[in-house]
Formats: structure tokens, sequence, C-alpha cells
């Protein structure tokens, strides 16, 4: 194939912008980071950020917890605590309006005595012996809000970290604890067992005081698959070290070492392997055929791990999907599995009783504009064993918590209070049709007395990919930063969540859609919404304004590259956008699987397609064409990478066109903040231009 002489000058151009850390790189970046805010920093936007950081530093929002033994942890952030406190407390106090919390770890303590800021991503507790209380805890800090982590063991009872305790150094790292002195680890703390998508290709039992890369492997995949996982599944009767790999995004193996043999369950590579006690779970991307039946693909089967082994029989598919039903998630109580389903992207919960044959019942749901989900509580609790949480929670609903028993009511536990003024909007779905024929949802949030004039605000937002459902929930920072605005004359500003192809609305077949090479479709599906809002008078281009982050933000590249005239405005965030250069870059090689490999000739025809950077080269607009456009990511971003926004925004402003801005902090990770200040004004910033554009 012929590569087009732009491309090859496109790489050539802006290659000195991929040194993350490079000085003439970061002059670059600082220089226009400095001109969007010197632009946008006003008095207004401080008064938003402000009002958005009210909502996240709010003392009465729901601590949401997670039940280990006696005790209920949660991790908190607030205007006090601004990297955060982890902390526990009981259940009769976490009934009460201001529960009385046991604190583990005050991060801003910690940084003080550590002189490094150091940002909570999760912990693991040591299983305790019979009727013991929890004592030991790995804790998993982030240096940067990255991906990156350093792992410490950290003692409960004396509340703090362990001396000469475990210490795995910052790297792309999983720990599980296997017993007290050892641990399961995959690390890619060095080039040698690293894979090409940055993450551990080996595990290993590492020992108390050993040198991890001295540590036997026990599990090792090839550089070119996506990682080794794996787990020490500690459940008692049950104790195993499970392992996957990860051969790319949507293929991969799953094994259990029983006595100490390691056994691959015999699968489709496509058909996702799930373990819990004496059961194993099996949900096929496509068509599966196994021993005569035919179990589609969406579907859930289960089976006895032991009897799979040994016979390959699976017991029951207990999920089938339709037209317009899809899985969501699932989880095991004692005995019942609860699995929450989306029909026409509105939640049901299904309830199958794991000792009567699988029997089915559906738990009775009243609002379809609103999403509900369920998680077991504790399915080893002897006493609450078939507890589970719900949420319920909607566009213009704050977020409800209950918990019931399977069989019995649920109980409101805690209720977010409004954050913003909903009064007066509804919401309400619709459905476009794309470009194929194919009927698109999406969701409206708007003023019950719109005006059918085209004169109306409107935020889409959208993501598209790697089967992520896009589903109703109370967003209070939108709230705020978004429907909060009234324009001059007194109008509400309308909020639209897509539903697009790519996602997991309608399950694997709406994902697989829009897989590599028929990635338009995504793109397709966007644009017929837009073109559907201005087709029913809700606005028009002048007023309509488009975000998305990660692949979203690959969306929103597309957006402006493809689609231009449709928009006023673009939030384009942490994004994927050069996509011949994406494998080389952080984690890119890892999405092979979602967008096609550029080193693959055939491949690169389709990729070239839906990749910005490119596309621009192609343009067939006037500069003053493009809508007004912000860029972002941030310097930290360890897994997209910072330099395609910088790639993407230069090569923009190169065209002249004039409306483009661009702004990069430095920390925050993939998630573009660290804490509820810095997420405050990330949100600010996006909501704020595209506001002042299309208002």
């Amino acid at each position: 194939m012929t590569e087009h002489v732009s491309d090859t000058a496109t790489a050539d151009a802006y290659s000195w912008l991929e040194g993350t850390h490079d000085e003439k790189a970061l002059a670059w970046v600082r220089q226009h980071t400095e001109r969007t805010e010197a632009e946008l920093y006003d008095d207004a936007f401080r008064q938003s950020v402000q009002q958005i950081n009210t909502v996240l530093d709010a003392q009465d929002r729901i601590p949401m917890v997670n039940k280990r033994g006696e005790h209920y942890y949660n991790f908190w952030r607030d205007s006090q605590h601004r990297l955060g406190l982890w902390r526990r407390t009981d259940w009769e106090s976490y009934l009460t309006d201001e529960p009385q919390w046991e604190i583990l770890l005050d991060l801003d303590a910690l940084a003080l005595a550590e002189g490094r800021e150091w940002h909570f991503a999760g912990s693991a507790l040591l299983r305790p012996d019979n009727n013991e209380p929890y004592r030991r805890a790995l804790v998993r800090l982030s240096p940067d809000g990255g991906d990156q982590v350093r792992i410490r063991e950290f003692d409960l009872e004396s509340k703090t970290f362990v001396q000469d305790g475990f210490d795995l150094p910052v790297a792309k790292t999983q720990a599980s604890w296997i017993d007290p002195d050892t641990l399961l680890v995959g690390t890619a703390s060095s080039d040698q067992f690293t894979t090409r998508s940055t993450y551990a290709s080996t595990l290993r039992k590492v020992g108390r005081g050993m040198d991890i890369e001295a540590a036997p492997i026990i599990f090792e995949v090839g550089k070119e698959h996506v990682a080794a996982f794996g787990y020490y599944d500690s459940t008692p009767g049950y104790q195993r070290i499970v392992t996957t790999d990860a051969i790319d995004f949507y293929n991969s193996k799953t094994g259990v070492f029983i006595d100490g043999v390691h056994r691959e369950l015999q699968v489709p590579t496509d058909v996702s392997v799930s373990l819990h006690r004496q059961w194993v779970l099996f949900a096929p991307r496509t068509d599966w055929e196994h021993q005569g039946q035919l179990i589609p693909a969406g579907a859930l089967a289960i089976a006895s791990l032991e009897v799979f082994l040994d016979t390959g029989a699976v017991d029951q598919v207990v999920f089938t999907p339709d037209a317009h039903t899809a899985l969501e998630s699932l989880s095991f109580t004692a005995n019942y599995l609860l699995l929450t389903v989306l029909h026409d992207v509105a939640s049901q919960v299904r309830i199958i009783d794991l000792n009567a044959g699988f029997a089915q019942s559906e738990m009775p749901l009243e609002d379809r504009m609103l999403s509900v989900s369920v998680a077991a509580v504790d399915d080893e609790d002897q006493a609450h064993g078939d507890d589970y949480w719900m949420t319920i929670t909607g566009f213009t609903t704050p977020t409800t918590l209950l918990r019931g028993q399977v069989g019995k009511q649920a109980v409101a536990i805690k209720k977010s209070p409004d954050r913003f003024d909903a009064q007066g909007f509804e919401v309400t779905q619709h459905f476009a049709t794309s470009a194929d024929g194919t009927r698109v949802p999406y969701f409206q949030v708007a003023d019950r007395e719109l005006e059918f004039d085209g004169m109306n605000p409107v935020l889409m937002d959208g993501y598209g990919g790697f089967q992520h459902s896009m589903t109703p929930g109370y967003a209070a920072a939108m709230g705020t930063g978004w429907l909060s605005h009234r324009t001059s004359d007194g109008r509400k500003p309308v909020y639209v969540m897509t539903n697009i192809r790519g996602g997991g609305e309608y399950g694997p077949d709406w994902h697989r859609a829009a897989l590599r090479e028929n990635r338009h479709r995504a793109y397709e599906d966007f644009a017929a919404i837009a073109q559907d809002l201005v087709a029913r008078g809700v606005t028009t281009r002048a007023h309509l304004a488009a975000t998305g982050r990660s692949n979203g933000g690959l969306l929103m590249g597309n957006m402006i590259a493809g689609y231009p005239q449709l928009f006023g405005a673009i939030s384009c965030g942490v994004p994927l956008l050069d996509m011949k250069r994406y494998t080389q870059l952080a984690a890119g090689h890892s999405w092979i699987a979602e967008y096609g490999d550029p080193d693959v000739p055939e491949d690169w025809k389709f990729l070239r397609t839906f990749s910005p950077v490119h596309r621009l080269s192609d343009q067939h607009h006037a500069a003053d064409d493009y809508p007004a456009s912000l860029i972002w990511t941030t310097t930290s971003d360890d897994r997209v990478g910072p330099s395609q926004a910088r790639i993407m925004a230069a090569k923009m402003m190169d065209m002249g066109i004039e409306n483009v801005r661009y702004h990069e902090p430095e920390s925050g990770g993939h998630a573009g903040s660290t804490d509820n200040e810095s997420t405050a004004k990330m949100l600010a910033t996006s909501y704020e231009f595209l506001w002042r554009q299309v208002r």
C-alpha cells in the first residue's frame, strides 16, 4: 500500500511532541495551556469551579461502602481532606445520619509525613482465620493519579504501614494475598517482564522479603499478548489461583491451579469466564456451539467447575438476549445469582435461584428512566448472605442506596439530596436513524416546556466503544456545571446522552457492529443523533456542543475532522487521535482488537478513515468552518498518553483554525484529576468552554 505523503509528513512534523517530558514539548504545552486559562479562567469560571467543588465536597453525599467482616469500608474526600481518608465503621453507626468513622489512613497526613502526595487507588484485605478480625491489607497508592501504583502492606490494628513489610515499587502492578507471608504478583516493573501493552507478562509467588524478580514464575504469557492477570481466591473451601492470559481485549484463556496443577478451561477464547465458589460462568461474545447446544452471543451459561473440567457439561443457559435486551452485570449472594439487564437501556433485575434448578423471577421496578444496579453485600455472612445493595439513580433523580434480602422488600438506607434545581426538567428517550437504517437510542434531559425553535443550547455526550454502556445516572456535577446555566432570555440548556454502537447497551452484537473496519458506524450514529436534534427543532448547529473522553475523545476527534458542519463546539478529552501511532504509545497496543493494527497494511486502510490527525489532511472545509474545539489531556496520562492530543491541536493550529484551544495540566492521569478540586476545575474548564460557544 502506498502511504499518503501527508501521513508521513504529519508524523515527522509533530514527532517532537511525543516526548511526554521533553522540555521543548512541555514549553509548547505551557504556552497553550496558559493561553486557554487566560481566556477562560475569569470570575464566572471560578464561580463554576466553586459550585461544582461544593457539590463534590458535600458532607451529605452517600458514603458507599464495602463490607469486610463486621466493618464497612469507605474512601472519602472533601475540602478538609483533599487527598482523602480511608476509613471504616460498623452497621449500626452507618445507619445513622452521621456515622462514627474509624480513620485507617489519612492521605493528607501521609503526604506531610513523607513529603510526597500519594493518591489512594484501592486496597486488598488479607482474609483472617475463622472468627478473627481483619488485620492486614495491601494499599495501592498512585504517585500522580495514573495507572502505575506502589503497593504497601498496612496494619489495620495499629493503622500504620508495616515496617519492612511488603512494599512493591511504582509500576503497573496487581497483587493479592495467598497467605500472610506470600503474595501473587503481576508487575511491569522491568521491560523484561512487560508486554507491548505495558502490563505484566508474568505472575509470581512473592514471599516476604523476597525480591520480585527472584520470585518463582508460575504463569507467563507472550509479549504480544495484553497481560498476565491473576488472583488468589481465598474463599473457604475454594482456595485457588485463577489465571487469565489476556490475548487481546476480547480474547483470553482462563485457568485455575487445582492441587498445584494448572488446568485451562477449554472454551473458545472469545467466551468470557468467571469463577465463584463451585460455579463457573460463561458469556460468549459470538455464538458458541458446545456439545450440541447453541449458546448465543450475549447469553450467560452456568456450570459446576468440577463437572465442567471433567466432562465439559454446562448446567443451564440462565440468560438469553433478544433484540432489545442485554446483560449488564451480575452478582452472587449465598443462594442466588442476581442479573442486571438492560431493555432498551432501561434496567431490569432478574433473580436466579441456585438451589431450585435455576428458577427465575424478576424484581419489580417502576420508573424506566432510572438506572438500577444490585450487588451482594457479603455472600459469606451467615446471617445476611442473601442481602444485596441496590442503587437507584436518574438524570434528575438523586441516588438512593437501599439494602434488601432476596425475597423481601429493599429498604432505603441513604439518599442523596438534590444538588441542582431540576424543577421543570423532564427525561425522555428518542431514537435516531443512522446512515445504514439502524435505530439508535438517546436520552434527552430538557425543559418540560421546551421550545422547538432550534435555539436551545444542547450538550451531547458519547463514548461508543469497548462494550461500555451509557446509562441514566444522577450527575450532580453535570447538573451544576451545565443544566444550571440559563441563556440571556432564560432558556434552560439540554443534555443528551447517546447510546451509539460500539457500546454495550444491546450486548456484544451492538459492540461488534462498530469494531475495526466498521468503526464509522459509531460516528454515523452520533452524527445521526445530532441531525435528529436539529430535525426535531431542539437545536441548530450554532447551539450544539458535544463532549467525550478517552475513546469518547476519539469520537470527538472524528466529529471535528469528519462532521465539523454539525457542531458549534466540542470538548475532546484524554483522547486517542493518531491511529497510525497509537499502538506505540502508552497502553495502546492492548486496544488492537478494538481498532485494528496500523502495522498491518490492510488494517491501516480502514484505520486511517477514523484517525482524526490524518483526516485533517483530507479536509474539504475552510478553517473557519470547524467548531470551537477544546482539546485536553494530562501529562501524567499513562494509559493513552498526552502526545496524541498535543499533535491534533498543533496540527489544527497550523492549519489556521483559530478557534482551537489546548489544555494540559500535569497531574490527573487518564481520569483527568486527582482530587475534588482538580475534578471541579477539569469539569468546569470543559463546561464553561462549551457554554460560552453555544449559549
